[in-house]
């Protein structure tokens, strides 16, 4: 059964005495018992703000509002809840109210790289698909602050369908990816109907799911909707740790749900001004992700919009972060580091050089622990010249799956081939069917 201590039992009575574990693991009623002012929040989590930083934090409220369910609230410690990395995250600061000169509304430019509604697209291939504003939890460094909070709606069925008319109609769209708000706040039966027309779509190769619910709402993944996703493969789903301490039993229990269901999961990590900006930390994340079948995939550099600049950190706090991962643990607990470039200009990795210098035949490189070596280059490489004229080119480009084949009885083993027997060609039966035929 999911965890449900103390603590938890605590804040569940303050919200309703007659709380049970059985709603404790119910996921809507999380979401009903949302904490959205802050005495609510005093109240659970049993502190007692100044009055005059509680006008300050209520002045917050107005422009960027609060909601933070009550298992992630749960998570906070109210004896330092002002260096919690879970408070920092979840409660408002009224440092989101200095705007600075560098900060926009829609720094990636999601908005005007958006050719139908809900859909932003912008690199060749795939998609976002906006097809939720509501969240489990209003995160205080979302990049969507423009959007996600401040308005709980769900997009309308005729918005839904032109964005997917829009994906129809473009044949080079091979990747769509779900997004939000949160997908996994839709019901399982409008997600199921989503999944089901995408999937259609003879281009789509792949659908990806982006959701915080393992992190801020973990009883979200329940097995009615872990069997609905199972009918939708390929799948891919990317979830949003930032600190070791969001991993708990019950998320562990949601995530363990999802890779048994077969489905890939990914981290999108955003480095966070005194959350995360800590070597240890990141490394620590990353390992437990792994343990919990979870590959690290981005490291954020945290973006320009209005109200996160006490979040942003130096670029060099995160390359220095690199540096502790990369040569320290395994290759695929490491993270990609990028900034998401303002104007639209997509994710632009970043890390640190290991090229030292580069002659004519020969690369000098140096390694984590600082060892310098030596790649030398072939030196009787011939290039393949490319004139773009794909059918005159002598390379094999042939771009179809592998066709496995068998001969003798590695066909009657093999699964792959229909063949049932072997039979001579002179036998005679089948030389008398033949005739009669």
């Amino acid at each position: 059964m999911p965890i449900f201590n103390e603590h938890q039992q605590e804040v569940a009575d303050s919200l309703d005495e007659s709380t049970s574990k059985s709603d404790w693991t119910d996921w809507k009623w999380h979401v009903r018992h949302s904490i959205k002012n802050i005495d609510d929040f005093e109240r659970v989590l049993n502190v007692k703000f100044p009055k005059k930083e509680k006008r300050i934090y209520e002045q917050t409220l107005k422009k960027f509002p609060m909601a933070v369910t009550p298992y992630y609230l749960s998570l906070i410690d109210p004896e330092d809840y002002a260096n919690d990395p879970i408070f920092m995250q979840s409660f408002p600061s009224p440092k989101e109210l200095k705007i600075e000169r560098h900060d926009m509304a829609d720094p990636l430019h999601e908005d005007k790289d958006s050719p139908a509604p809900g859909i932003t697209h912008r690199y060749p291939d795939r998609v976002l698909f906006h097809v939720s504003n509501t969240c489990a939890m209003y995160c205080r460094h979302c990049t969507r602050k423009r959007k996600v909070g401040d308005v709980d709606s769900i997009p309308s069925r005729k918005n839904l369908e032109a964005g997917l008319d829009y994906i129809r109609n473009t044949p080079q769209v091979r990747d769509v990816l779900l997004s939000g708000g949160d997908p996994f706040l839709l019901s399982d039966e409008k997600l199921d109907w989503l999944l089901t027309q995408v999937s259609a779509i003879e281009h789509v190769e792949v659908v990806r799911i982006g959701t915080r619910t393992p992190v801020v709402l973990p009883y979200r993944i329940t097995d009615e909707l872990v069997a609905m996703l199972k009918k939708h493969h390929p799948l891919w789903i990317n979830t949003h740790f930032n600190h070791p301490r969001e991993i708990t039993a019950s998320s562990r229990r949601a995530l363990a749900k999802l890779a048994d269901a077969g489905i890939p999961l990914g981290n999108q990590s955003v480095l966070l001004a005194g959350v995360n900006d800590c070597q240890r930390l990141i490394k620590t994340l990353n390992q437990k992700l792994v343990k919990n079948r979870v590959r690290p995939y981005y490291l954020y550099q945290c973006d320009m919009s209005e109200g996160l600049t006490h979040f942003r950190t130096p670029i060099g706090k995160g390359m220095e972060i690199l540096e502790s991962l990369r040569g320290h643990t395994s290759g695929f607990a490491v993270p990609t580091y990028v900034v998401d470039a303002p104007g639209g200009g997509g994710k632009i990795p970043v890390m640190p050089n290991y090229i030292v210098s580069w002659g004519t035949n020969k690369i000098v490189l140096r390694n984590y622990e600082g060892v310098i070596t030596t790649y030398n280059e072939p030196e009787a490489y011939e290039a393949t010249y490319c004139d773009r004229e794909c059918s005159k080119c002598n390379l094999q480009l042939k771009e179809d799956d592998g066709e496995e084949k068998a001969i003798g009885v590695e066909k009657l083993l093999s699964d792959w081939d229909d063949t049932t027997s072997l039979t001579p060609e002179d036998n005679e039966r089948i030389g008398r069917r033949d005739d009669a035929a």
